[in-house]
């Protein structure tokens, strides 16, 4: 989600109303293939995709949609994330992928989760109007959340009713090959109360709930805030993951070496795993051209 001062915590908030940052990455090691032509002389480098699909996260760019999606797919982009349904056409119709969905528009999106009962007659119902949508457009992922803190629900509680929540929607997202990515958030910087702040939380619910069509959305940016050592708390849990978030640490801005992750790092050790979801790029870029570094952060995790 979004970054550590009061601009970056209204980011994704403000994507919900439909308010966006500019977003842009630039990345590190240039990946470009040349090819040869018959006559010996090599043609324009073209971008190579590598190991991984990855997409932008539409809050981040202040660019038309379509407009966003003509540009990312010449980098190499094959999706774009965060999407209300009323958008997914556009990115569907420019022959690139809605790598995550909403299934609604709700000001309290992040805090209004699994974790509260209260809530699970509001949030099923809004998924099972959604995958359908989803279905017919070709978006396989519906992201959810795990929620805000709530006087009287310890983390147990709190786990077991995400659980008892997810486990009624699960079997008709399965049966439609959708998935719903439970996101984890840090409760440090961003998201003070967010319950759902540790990769161990996640899993227990993901492994409570013990189906396909449930998956955490392990955002990095968070989780190296929260509780770091991404890459092996990644290799020992990706059967419960099924998206990816990126972001700079501190700030949440570009993926390059103004912050301490290793990216290039991460993303090969994703590879590695034979991870087939999406990784997607969520930050605030913080160079005029955001293009540029929406690029560069594509090359750092073409690996």
């Amino acid at each position: 989600m979004n970054g550590t001062d009061d601009t970056t915590h209204i980011g994704r908030r403000n994507a919900l109303g439909r308010l966006a940052t500019v977003a842009a990455m630039a990345g590190a090691a240039p990946l470009l293939a040349s090819a040869a032509t018959s006559g010996g002389k090599a043609t324009a480098p073209v971008a190579t995709r590598g190991r991984l699909k990855q997409s932008l996260s539409r809050w981040t760019s202040k660019a038309p949609l379509p407009e966003l999606c003509k540009r990312l797919k010449a980098i190499g982009f094959t999706g774009v994330d965060l999407l209300y349904a009323d958008e997914w056409s556009v990115v569907t119709d420019s022959g690139m992928a809605v790598s995550m969905g909403y299934p609604a528009k709700r000001d309290n999106f992040i805090e209004f989760g699994f974790n509260d009962p209260a809530n699970h007659a509001t949030l099923i119902k809004e998924i099972e109007a959604t995958i359908p949508l989803a279905k017919r457009a070709g978006v396989t992922n519906v992201i959810t959340m795990f929620g805000n803190r709530k006087a009287g629900i310890s983390d147990q509680q709190a786990v077991e009713n995400c659980v008892a929540g997810l486990s009624k929607i699960a079997p008709y997202a399965a049966e439609n090959g959708i998935t719903l990515c439970v996101e984890l958030l840090n409760s440090k910087v961003d998201h003070h109360g967010y319950q759902g702040d540790h990769t161990a939380f996640g899993v227990a619910v993901a492994k409570g709930v013990n189906s396909p069509a449930v998956k955490l959305l392990y955002d990095i940016y968070h989780m190296q805030i929260m509780e770091g050592d991404v890459i092996r708390t990644v290799r020992d849990n990706i059967q419960w993951i099924g998206h990816f978030h990126t972001g700079g640490v501190p700030g949440r801005h570009e993926i390059d070496g103004t912050q301490e992750l290793n990216y290039r790092a991460i993303a090969t050790a994703i590879a590695d795993l034979n991870y087939q979801g999406f990784i997607a790029h969520e930050f605030m870029p913080s160079r005029p051209d955001p293009f540029e570094s929406f690029a560069e952060a594509f090359r750092t995790c073409t690996v």
